[in-house]
């Protein structure tokens, strides 16, 4: 999908969003974006192997993942131009731009031929995007379309605090939709479901009393 062919009124919403944000946003989500480190120590890419975050956002963790897997080629994709913007300064100043490559796009509809001159992954990754991404389903079809035979996609996202205080789920609930976030309360089951459409495993976890959910779909060989 080309930037012209972008959903434009997400792109500008999320435009809108982190116009200002971004420039703070690492600082502030580190308290709240739990179970993003131990998912990309869970990619466990190949030597040489071939990573996309979709959502990449300020690129804080495509920026670790390619420090932890230094062997392997990183591309991201995010809707928001503001924040590819703050994301591309980050992998220029790590001195990572020969191994991380990012492009514009809507992460429900993306074709990575065109968008990387690459056919299929090792590694799809996405962390604390699909609860901002409308019909975020297709988001997990079209990743694990984009998938090599063994390849595997790995999600974190909001669960549904099931283990924490009702008011402690209503204060965070209030607070993310400032921000135009919904906690998916089908995660579970999208992911299950579509793990069986194409014949993959499936390994989910809660993480935090259920504050965040970790799923992980392995493609068949």
């Amino acid at each position: 999908m080309s930037t012209t062919e972008l959903p434009v009124r997400h792109a500008d919403l999320m435009d809108g969003v982190y116009r200002w944000q971004r420039h703070i946003y690492d600082i502030t989500r580190k308290y709240y974006l739990l179970g993003r480190d131990r998912l990309i120590a869970g990619l466990d890419v190949p030597q040489g192997g071939t990573v996309l975050e979709l959502g990449c956002g300020t690129g804080r963790n495509i920026v670790l993942a390619a420090r932890s897997y230094p062997d392997a080629r990183f591309f991201g994709l995010d809707i928001s131009a503001e924040m590819l913007e703050t994301a591309n300064a980050a992998i220029a100043r790590e001195g990572l731009s020969d191994r991380v490559k990012l492009a514009r796009g809507d992460a429900t509809d993306f074709d990575p031929a065109a968008l990387f001159g690459i056919e299929r992954l090792d590694r799809v990754f996405i962390s604390y995007s699909l609860s901002m991404i409308p019909g975020w389903e297709k988001t997990v079809s079209a990743a694990l379309a984009a998938l090599a035979p063994g390849a595997s996609l790995h999600v974190v996202d909001f669960g549904q605090q099931e283990g924490l205080p009702n008011w402690f789920r209503a204060l965070l609930r209030g607070w993310l939709r400032k921000f135009h976030v919904t906690p998916r309360a089908s995660l579970r089951d999208v992911l299950d479901s579509e793990s069986k459409r194409t014949g993959a495993t499936f390994r989910f976890r809660t993480l935090y009393r259920g504050y965040a959910w970790l799923g992980v779909i392995g493609a068949r060989m």
